[in-house]
């Protein structure tokens, strides 16, 4: 099993934190749009030091996946512990509550614990009625929906603009402070402290909105980088055999006014875009230091279970394809971190295939809480003490499409459920107005890890195909598709 390098932290623990014997506080940071574009995940480009030095005491899942590659749908499954066609949601509109009147959240699972449970920045989605729960929290969310100018944008090109979405990068000489996620940062610190001086144990939530686009970032974490020393990516077209549905465009970076309509980005822009995304990755993982610091300031280290997490990945123009809301790896797979008290196999990479759904049951147990019932996830606690362990044979993740358009509603009308096993992506695109299968895709990571070319129609992968269809009928996929026909 690999192992992190340990790293010595400068900040010295203080005296003893609040908790005692009573339990462990929950630190529960989101990022949105994040791939695993870390240092410790093998990406030598990023500038990561402080996500870093958090996964050398904890463990890093490399294979963990989110059950649909979009904001809304994969939060609100982490958060009830539960798959998007239980939750119900699929689309950026609709909440959980809706399907799942009664559920009880993860945070909401803490507060009835006895926990203070505080949000602060996106931890659902981040805007309409499907960014706000108010029974999941102690006291209301801050800063879960912004939308001010202000805050997105430095520059005055872009302040006097019209409308959200204006330039799609931006590199502005201003503190860290300036962007929401400067703002939300600080906030959490300021929260922290509240929170280390009560006597309740804490579930604190922070969410961070970068790497999200327009990719702004103060000009500092630019200059981290050489533009020309990025790898670029080799404009190779969409996947051989890929099916339509699979490729079609979700037309999130073709709304902003410095992108052509028809996405048709120039070599220039990619190196630019792809030069903001690690920028925002460093600002944030600034960011995050900040905070994990102010915890070793107060000495809440020792009492306090940290889990870093993406919402999904992101596609940075590989496969012809920008952003996410597709099942292929750069856009379901994700970053996972957790550092655990105590954990017996802390600085371990874990090659596990693991799921975001598995987050809310591995707290419950870390935390020693009722397991509330219901949950559709596994609990990664013996991963925690035992790296190596056997694990799951796949991760389920899925994506719908309308008949027509680039952006369905609700479950749209045809269904792409995709498995990761060890070696393959196997996809089944399945027709929910009529019935049966319309599109199938299988692409081998042993030899085609960046999904380039579907077997589909390969003779040799017959047997293949076969027990992949098998085991993604034992998940119970079919069981919705029949639902959805009544």
């Amino acid at each position: 099993m690999l192992r992190l390098y340990s790293i010595v932290f400068a900040s010295v623990l203080a005296a003893a934190s609040v908790l005692g014997e009573e339990g462990h506080n929950v630190l529960f940071i989101a990022v949105d749009d994040l791939r695993p574009a870390l240092g410790c995940y093998g990406d030598e480009v990023a500038v990561t030091p402080h996500l870093d030095a958090l996964a050398a005491r904890g463990t890093v899942f490399v294979r963990a996946y989110c059950q649909e590659a979009v904001c809304n749908p994969s939060r609100a499954s982490l958060l009830t512990g539960r798959y998007p066609d239980t939750t119900r949601v699929w689309d950026l509109s609709a909440h959980f509550r809706d399907a799942l009147p009664d559920v009880v959240t993860l945070p909401q699972a803490f507060k009835e614990g006895g926990y203070r449970t505080i949000g602060v920045g996106k931890i659902l989605h981040g805007s309409g009625r499907a960014s706000v729960d108010e029974v999941s929290w102690t006291e209301p969310t801050e800063y879960h929906y912004v939308r001010a100018p202000e805050l997105r944008y430095a520059l005055p090109r872009n302040l006097e603009g019209k409308g959200l979405k204006r330039d799609a990068s931006e590199s502005a000489d201003v503190e860290d402070g300036h962007y929401t996620d400067g703002v939300v940062a600080a906030r959490a610190i300021e929260r922290l402290g509240e929170l280390a001086a009560g006597e309740k144990p804490f579930f604190l939530a922070v969410g961070y909105r970068k790497p999200h686009l327009p990719f702004c970032a103060p000009q500092r974490y630019w200059d981290l980088y050489d533009e020309e020393a990025i790898p670029a990516v080799e404009d190779v077209g969409a996947p051989f055999e890929a099916p339509e549905w699979a490729t079609r465009s979700w037309m999130e970076l073709e709304g902003y006014r410095d992108i052509p309509k028809d996405g048709g980005v120039t070599a220039a822009q990619v190196r630019r875009l792809r030069h903001g995304y690690y920028a925002c990755v460093s600002y944030v993982d600034a960011l995050i230091g900040g905070l994990l610091g102010e915890m070793d300031r107060l000495g809440l280290r020792d009492d306090t279970i940290v889990v870093v997490w993406g919402d999904h990945g992101f596609h940075l123009g590989e496969q012809s394809l920008w952003t996410k809301s597709n099942n292929y790896e750069l856009s379901t797979r994700v970053p996972l971190i957790v550092s655990a008290p105590g954990q017996q196999d802390a600085g371990a990479i874990c090659e596990a295939l693991v799921e975001l759904v598995d987050v809310y049951p591995t707290l419950v147990e870390w935390c020693d809480m009722p397991m509330p019932e219901g949950l559709e996830g596994r609990s990664l606690v013996p991963l925690l003490n035992d790296a190596d362990m056997e694990w799951a044979d796949s991760a389920l993740s899925q994506f719908p499409r309308a008949r027509e358009g680039n952006r369905h509603k609700g479950h749209g009308s045809v269904m792409g459920y995709s498995l990761r096993t060890d070696r393959y992506r196997y996809v089944e695109w399945r027709d929910l107005e009529r019935g049966g299968v319309e599109a199938v895709e299988l692409y081998d990571h042993k030899n085609d890890a960046a999904e380039m070319r579907n077997l589909v129609n390969d003779p040799e992968k017959a047997a293949v195909l076969r027990a992949h269809a098998e085991m993604l009928e034992t998940r119970g996929v079919g069981m919705f598709e029949r639902e959805a026909r009544k």
